[in-house]
């Protein structure tokens, strides 16, 4: 005897499918918009929640050779995947973290003068970068220390960085100002690579290249210029399964405090995500437009409706309103997407009040994942 709908591929109620071919092609994009300048990777928090161990190697067969990473511990993970690579740390170095990098080729991105005389002292000659800060007053030497620094003498960095603060807006007058402020810093250590543009430094133009980018955001679908048409392909799909399909009155409230009520007899569709997987509560009753993914048989007159969470997103739950959706159209173990092809990165975060950076970073451990290339 059936007692329960059945779900009909596997008991997960969220899944994130990650596409690894359009990975590899915002990257040959940056690539391409890098110029002359080699094109490397940022693959930080977990390849900015896409899975490292899965978009590293696909980069790194595409081509790409220089991979950043927060501190010591990714790259030892990303060690024996990426055997011939350079892994930049960009945190720097530590006490703690000294013998791992050493024992994991790292390369690490010293960011204090101290720092410096400690790797120069004790590394042996062995490779490290420079970053000096050009106006974020975060990790950095400033412009006198890294002049000194190049003046003492000793092993020169393989890798001068500095990272831009307002790229987002092309016209800030803060971006013109690094790019004259680093490129003044370089000419103290002739010989020695420069990398200052990210993923939206690089749309800055060849000024901001110089020898290497270091493209993020773009690569995993974000687009890196504020107010602009999102030009990356989509990389992160995350979708959610109907749990069930509720009918309420007119009068009646949905969720915690009551804080929405119905305006008319609706039908609800309480699905299995919730701010602990990352759909942030600030979305709540936001209207945020999620696209309906119906089983085939389905009417095609309704694929691609979008419907709007109602009521307050809660840790494992959220609510969509399918009232506008035919009767029967939406059913326990259909499929909601979150964000993917319909709806990108960016229009998710803006619905959440947020960035495209923490909602692909801050996407929880539940969701079965998959990856397609």
């Amino acid at each position: 005897m059936t007692l329960l709908p059945s779900l009909p591929d596997s008991a997960a109620t969220t899944r994130l499918t990650v596409d690894l071919a359009a990975l590899a092609a915002n990257w040959r994009l940056m690539r391409d918009l890098s110029g002359s300048a080699r094109c490397g990777a940022a693959v930080k928090a977990d390849a900015y929640g896409t899975g490292a161990d899965r978009a590293a190697p696909r980069l790194a067969h595409e081509g790409c050779r220089d991979f950043f990473v927060a501190d010591a511990t990714e790259g030892a993970r990303l060690r024996p995947l990426l055997p011939d690579a350079r892994i930049f740390v960009l945190n720097g170095i530590f006490d703690a973290s000294f013998a791992e990098t050493l024992a994991h080729d790292l390369v690490p991105i010293v960011n204090s003068p101290e720092q410096a005389g400690f790797w120069r002292a004790n590394a042996g000659g062995r490779d490290y970068a420079l970053h000096v800060d050009t106006g974020m007053n975060r990790l950095g030497l400033t412009a006198e220390q890294a002049a000194a620094h190049a003046a003492a003498g000793g092993p020169a960095p393989v890798l001068l960085m500095s990272h831009f603060a307002c790229a987002d807006d092309p016209g800030h007058a803060l971006n013109a100002r690094q790019i004259r402020h680093f490129a003044g810093v370089a000419a103290c250590f002739p010989g020695v690579e420069a990398s200052l543009a990210n993923s939206a430094g690089i749309r800055l133009g060849p000024a901001a290249h110089h020898q290497l980018t270091r493209p993020g955001i773009a690569l995993y679908g974000g687009e890196p210029v504020t107010g602009v048409e999102n030009r990356m392909a989509p990389v992160v799909t995350a979708e959610t399964r109907v749990l069930l399909v509720r009918h309420a009155g007119a009068g009646q409230s949905v969720s915690y405090g009551a804080a929405h009520e119905l305006s008319r007899d609706s039908r609800i569709a309480v699905c299995g995500v919730g701010y602990a997987d990352g759909f942030h509560r600030s979305a709540s009753g936001a209207g945020v437009p999620l696209r309906a993914r119906v089983p085939q048989g389905a009417s095609g007159a309704i694929d691609g409706v979008r419907v709007p969470v109602i009521g307050k997103i809660t840790m494992d739950l959220t609510m969509f309103d399918v009232t506008d959706l035919p009767e029967g159209a939406v059913k326990p173990g259909d499929w909601v997407e979150l964000m993917g092809p319909t709806i990108n990165v960016e229009d998710a975060a803006r619905a959440a009040g947020t960035i495209s950076y923490e909602m692909l970073t801050s996407l929880g451990r539940r969701y079965e994942r998959h990856y397609r290339d």
